[in-house]
């Protein structure tokens, strides 16, 4: 589904990522780990086609930047994106819109609202929504197209618990259907019991890969394995 061969970007000298390459298969949560500065964001800016690099990215099977690539898409930002002058249904008319939706998104739009307690809202404009709300729009505008390809940045920053809740849950229900799922996180306790593969990023490039069979073979805990591999890469460094 998603294929990212030698992804190199750099700002300046500052070499932000260094020849990433892996893939995130159909029906798996792939977590991209690491910690702050570690080039997590900067990698899925330019998965999702929003800044230049040198190497190849395709979403099944198509460039990127291509239209059947951002039809293929959804991408929800660490910073919820929302337009100050729409509603929250007039938000969501504009991608069925932009897709190309026809069958049945109104139920599918009214189910996502209510289930992230945004049913009694939907008249709000963006700029009266609190941060918390506007990144529930964002999460409900990038499922309504049932995406084959869903891309996540920091996803529970501003969630409430309820919001945090359902939101694990969609992401299980998008694997279930056969999504291709990445989740890029500096929080282990937030993703530790969803994934099945593994990316750990340090310093712009991948220090270390694994499925959820492999670390469970091992014995070690999500957060060992992290520490283990950092803390060693630090070391290292110095």
């Amino acid at each position: 589904m998603l294929h990212i061969n030698g992804l190199t970007k750099r700002y300046g000298k500052l070499l932000a990522n260094d020849h990433l390459s892996f893939d995130v298969l159909p029906g798996r949560i792939t977590i991209l780990l690491g910690p702050n500065g570690a080039g997590k964001s900067t990698a899925i800016k330019a998965i999702a086609g929003l800044s230049r690099f040198e190497g190849e990215i395709t979403i099944d099977g198509h460039d990127n930047k291509s239209l059947e690539a951002k039809r293929a898409l959804g991408y929800i930002p660490e910073t919820p994106s929302v337009y100050e002058f729409l509603t929250i249904n007039e938000h969501m008319e504009f991608i069925a819109r932009a897709y190309g939706l026809t069958d049945g998104w109104r139920q599918r739009a009214d189910a996502l609202l209510a289930r992230f307690e945004l049913d009694d809202k939907r008249t709000k404009l963006g700029k009266e929504l609190s941060k918390g709300m506007q990144q529930k729009v964002s999460i409900c505008c990038a499922l309504l197209t049932e995406p084959t390809l869903l891309l996540v940045d920091e996803p529970m920053v501003g969630l409430d618990p309820h919001a945090i809740k359902e939101l694990k849950a969609v992401f299980r229900e998008e694997r279930d259907r056969g999504c291709a799922v990445l989740i890029s996180t500096h929080m282990l306790d937030s993703v530790s019991e969803l994934w099945d593969d593994l990316r750990i990023l340090m310093n712009g490039k991948i220090a270390a890969a694994r499925t959820r069979a492999e670390v469970d073979a091992s014995g070690e805990s999500l957060e060992e394995l992290f520490f283990d591999i950092t803390e060693r890469k630090e070391a290292g460094a110095q």
